[in-house]
Parts: structure tokens; sequence; C-alpha cells
């Protein structure tokens, strides 16, 4: 029997696959996914797995997903953001008032709105990193503002209403409405409906025309918000911001940088989802974004993301939004009353903190 080296690096040393998967922050989101997905399939109607069922729940799913995947590395990074429901909304104005009351082109006004949300997420970073204050109450202010703002705004261009018609209508036929609203592939769903691999109406249209463009965007983003945490110096960057500021500014690591770009990310992602909302309902209101901010922010968590920031998962992010979606929608699917999903939220968050408190625990041996 041979007795391990003393000195010998434990980095060196050979991991258990349980330890392995531990190490994974996706691993609890994976977890609750599984679980959700077979007390579904105990309790809900069979329709609910059927390919119309999954786009239903998907579509939902994939404006959280954009917003909890932004949030993640911004949580990562070590702060948070509590104003992005609220700009869901404000910027969905903007949006609307470029198009409607102003008659930009939508070729522009699309690019002044995230150019706007850029701007808004960069001064919510400055302030942070200036006043040295929590990013909470900063963005705390935020949520109240900018939800304040949405509301004047909108009386202010329509005479007193809190809703702004016609956006789709201004932005005409151009192929940029396609890009945020309606379905992709609905070409290729029509030849699989035709050759009887999908369901379809008596005269031969699909029941399902096509995926959401909302879930093209989900997909897009989180597969490059993975790229770049995990195979660029960017994402070393923002593990390490989160991990330890100071050390990361003694190692040459641009902290300041790096927080600002991301609350600009969480803004610009926020502005994507007014973009893809407004367009699909041809309207905007005060209400849109109501308590994303907080759902975003479960989600990150239900991913794996430390409250303490340095340890996340974008893709444990879009999962976590894929069991929002499944709760929210599924349980219209059941006998249960749907206001059971706001005891589903507190539970998750509570049960996603502990879990991944424990993990870090057992892989750390922190006592």
């Amino acid at each position: 029997m041979t007795t391990p080296n003393p000195m010998q690096d434990e980095r060196l040393q050979k991991a258990s696959l349980v330890t392995v998967l531990m190490r994974r922050p996706e691993l609890g989101a994976i977890a609750g996914l599984l679980v959700v997905v077979i007390f579904f399939a105990f309790t809900a109607n069979p329709a609910m797995f059927s390919l119309s069922g999954i786009m239903t729940i998907l579509n939902p799913a994939a404006q959280l997903g954009i917003l909890a995947v932004a949030v993640a590395l911004l949580m990562i990074g070590g702060e948070f953001d509590l104003s992005v429901g609220s700009l869901v909304a404000f910027t969905g104005l903007l949006l609307g008032v470029f198009l409607v009351p102003m008659g930009i082109p939508i070729a522009l006004s699309i690019p002044l709105t995230l150019l706007a949300a850029a701007v808004l997420g960069a001064i919510n970073g400055q302030l942070v990193i200036r006043t040295r204050l929590p990013s909470f109450i900063v963005t705390l202010a935020g949520f109240f503002i900018f939800r304040g703002l949405s509301l004047v705004g909108l009386k202010w261009a329509t005479g007193g209403s809190t809703q702004l018609r016609g956006i789709r209508e201004a932005g005409g036929d151009s192929f940029l409405v396609g890009l945020f609203s309606g379905n992709a592939f609905s070409g290729l769903f029509a030849w699989l409906a035709s050759v009887g691999l999908i369901d379809k109406f008596p005269n031969g249209t699909p029941k399902v025309t096509g995926i959401p463009v909302s879930v093209i965007w989900f997909v897009a983003i989180t597969a490059l918000a993975t790229w770049i945490l995990l195979r660029t110096r960017v994402g070393n960057w923002i593990f390490a911001a989160g991990g330890d500021a100071n050390a990361a500014r003694n190692s040459g690591v641009p902290v300041d940088r790096v927080k600002t770009g991301l609350f600009m990310v969480t803004a610009m992602a926020a502005a994507l989802v007014a973009l893809l909302t407004v367009f699909d309902a041809g309207s905007t209101d005060a209400r849109r974004g109501v308590q994303k901010e907080f759902e975003a922010i479960i989600a990150a968590v239900i991913g794996g993301c430390l409250l303490t920031g340095g340890y996340g998962s974008a893709i444990g992010a879009a999962i976590g939004a894929v069991i929002f979606g499944m709760v929210s929608i599924g349980l219209t699917y059941t006998s249960f009353d749907s206001d059971w999903f706001l005891v589903f939220l507190g539970g998750m968050l509570l049960v996603a903190v502990l879990f991944n408190n424990y993990v870090r625990k057992k892989v750390t041996g922190e006592r």
C-alpha cells in the first residue's frame, strides 16, 4: 500500500466523477429541470409535451432567458441589476416614441433604442463604481425611476394613455420587423406537415408554423455568453472581478471597465426583450417587464450563480429560465391553481441558494 506524497500538488490529483459533476454550476438547474419534467409528466395533460405545447412554453422562457443570461454574467461579475424589468418598459417606450410620434425610420429607431439602453446601463455601472454604493441600492433606485418614466412618457406620448399602439404599422414591411417577431423556419415546418411528421389542420396548415424568433435569439445569446465565459480573456476577467475585485485589480484586470460593460449588457438585453415583445404585440405599455428583474435573478441562481459573485454559468441560467417557462405555462395544463407559481418562485430561490452553498462547501472543503 502506497502512501500519498504530501508534497504532491492537489491540483494534479485526479478528481472523481462525482466531484467533477458537483463543480459544474449547471448541476442544480439540470436536477431541477428533471424534477419539473417528471412532475408534469404525471400531473399535466399530455398536450403539454406536444410540439405545440413545447413552443408555447419556450416563447416566454426565451424572453426571460435573454434577461437571465445577461443577469448571470453580471452576478458572476459580483453585481446585481434590479432595474432590468423597468428598462424593458422604458426602452419599449423609447422605441415606440421613435417610431410613432417622431416618425423615425425603423432602421434608425432600433439602433437608437439599443444605444440608449447601453448609455443607461453605463450610467448604472458608473454610479455603482464612483459612489461605491451597493449595486442593489443603485439599481433599486433605477427600478423605480425607469418605471415612473415609462408611465409619464407614455401619457405624454399618447395624450393620457398608458399604452402606445401602431408600432407594427410604423415598422411597415421592413425585414427588421421579422427579426424581432413572428416565427422562423416556416417553410421547414410547412414541409414537415406535408409529409406527416408534425400535426396539421384538415386544410393542411401545420398546427405549429415555426420556431418563435425569441427562441432563436435566446439560443444564440446563451451560446455567445457561454463562449465568452469559458473561452475568452474577458470571461476570465468577469470571474476574477466577481471573485475578488481587489486581487483582480492587482493582477491587471480592468475591473471597473468589466463591470460597467456588464451593466451595459444587461440593459441592452432588456432592450432586446422590449424589441421582441413590442414588435410581437404591436404596442407597448407601462406594465411591460413587471417582476422580470426578480425572475431573472432567480433563474440565474437556479442556474448556479452565487450571490457573492465569481461563480456561475450562462447555460445554467438558461435552464433556469426554461424551468420558469415550464412551470408558469405547465400549471395551465393541470388542475392546480396558477397562483401556485408565486409559491414556486420563492421555493425555488431558497432551494437553489441552499443547494449551491452545499455544493460549494463540499467541493472546496469549507466548513
